[in-house]
């Protein structure tokens, strides 16, 4: 064999193994890569998993509150009870003011007192009513639009995650 032609392949060695030198680096580089993706991996999994935890707590959270909205309509309909049955009542007592009125005619004025006591406390429980229905209007409006806020949260925070 001549020298050039063993020099030419020595060269051709030298460039081979610069190759594989490079080649190695190369997949150095690639398995840092993947090294740093499985960890990125691992702490997206691991995000996922507490975003998923906190999705399980605010469904949980809201099931209650809706439990509370349930609870707080079943008052309201037994407070709405209560307030017909006193207005039932008032309406009942108005009558006999009326019967009482036409017996003693001749006690006009003590009849009109006694009206005008028990008008008072008809407006008063009116008063209440009123102030109890509304009262209720804002605890319902407040648990609703906190309730539209978390649904709200909710859909934002899943549709972030997907």
């Amino acid at each position: 064999m001549s020298k050039e032609s063993l020099d030419d392949l020595r060269y051709e060695l030298e460039l081979k193994n610069a190759e594989i030198d490079e080649l190695n680096m190369e997949l150095q580089d690639k398995n840092e890569q993947i090294n740093k993706l499985k960890l990125y991996s691992t702490k997206l999994k691991y995000e996922k998993k507490n975003l998923e935890d906190k999705l399980d707590t605010k469904i949980d959270y809201d099931k209650a509150r809706i439990n509370e909205l349930d609870d707080l309509q079943e008052k309201i309909r037994e407070k709405e009870a209560i307030i017909e049955d006193k207005h039932d009542q008032v309406k009942y007592l108005r009558s006999l003011i009326d019967d009482y009125k036409e017996q003693l005619s001749k006690n006009t004025e003590n009849l009109e007192l006694q009206l005008k006591k028990i008008t008072k406390s008809y407006e008063d429980l009116l008063a209440q009513k009123d102030s109890i229905i509304q009262k209720q209007d804002e605890q319902i409006a407040n648990l609703t639009k906190a309730n539209e806020e978390i649904v709200k949260e909710i859909i934002d925070k899943f549709t972030k995650t997907n």
